[in-house]
């Protein structure tokens, strides 16, 4: 028991170390891409192969694909609420510093640095729309992968129904009695016609 438990335990130390490794051929192939580099160019820098290289690009599109829609639906929403706290606060300290001082020259950077809270709050507000058109477009991905997974288990459904035989006891019934009809009549033509050569 004790060599089964040590042996699981190298094997998970084996694992954790291998997605080590992984974790930074990954986080290099990302770093030689911003770069410039080719692939060709990065397998021969971490002497791998070029498939190698390719699949670690494919996995970092994928995981940037999740990242921004994580951040499009989860984070945008919370960092432009912060901004346009944040710039309100700087506005009303910038009005009431320019109200309460009597130096002309801070008055003045006061009220400058009024104008441009008011211009990034409206770049803020004028951009809202693509942030809200940001958030509608991951909402209906989101929506659409779950109208497939719930498609593709519907499916699986019918077709796991479609395997099944169908029993109808009515039909059943109706076709004995149909057979029993026609062996009756069958019975009853060889009678008569083993009447009819007796007769003749």
């Amino acid at each position: 028991m004790s060599l089964q438990v040590e042996h699981d335990r190298e094997k998970e130390k084996e694992r954790e170390r291998e997605d080590s490794r992984i974790d930074w051929r990954r986080s290099k192939v990302q770093e030689l891409t911003s770069q410039g580099h080719s692939q060709r160019d990065i397998a021969q820098i971490l002497q791998v192969s070029n498939g190698t290289v390719n699949r670690d690009l494919s996995f970092l599109r994928r995981q940037a694909k999740t990242n921004i829609k994580r951040y499009i639906d989860e984070r945008l929403p919370e960092e432009y609420e912060k901004c346009m706290v944040g710039l309100t606060a700087i506005l009303r300290e910038a009005w009431t510093t320019s109200q309460q001082t009597e130096d002309k020259r801070e008055k003045i950077q006061a009220l400058s640095l009024a104008k441009e809270c008011y211009s990034m709050k409206l770049d803020l507000l004028t951009n809202a729309t693509v942030v809200e058109d940001a958030i509608r477009f991951v909402s209906s991905e989101k929506s659409k992968e779950k109208s497939k997974l719930s498609s593709d288990n519907s499916d699986e459904n019918d077709d796991k129904e479609s395997k099944e035989p169908d029993y109808n006891e009515d039909e059943k019934s109706d076709d004995k009695e149909g057979e029993e009809k026609k062996q009756e009549n069958g019975t009853g033509e060889i009678a008569i016609i083993t009447t009819a050569n007796r007769v003749f």
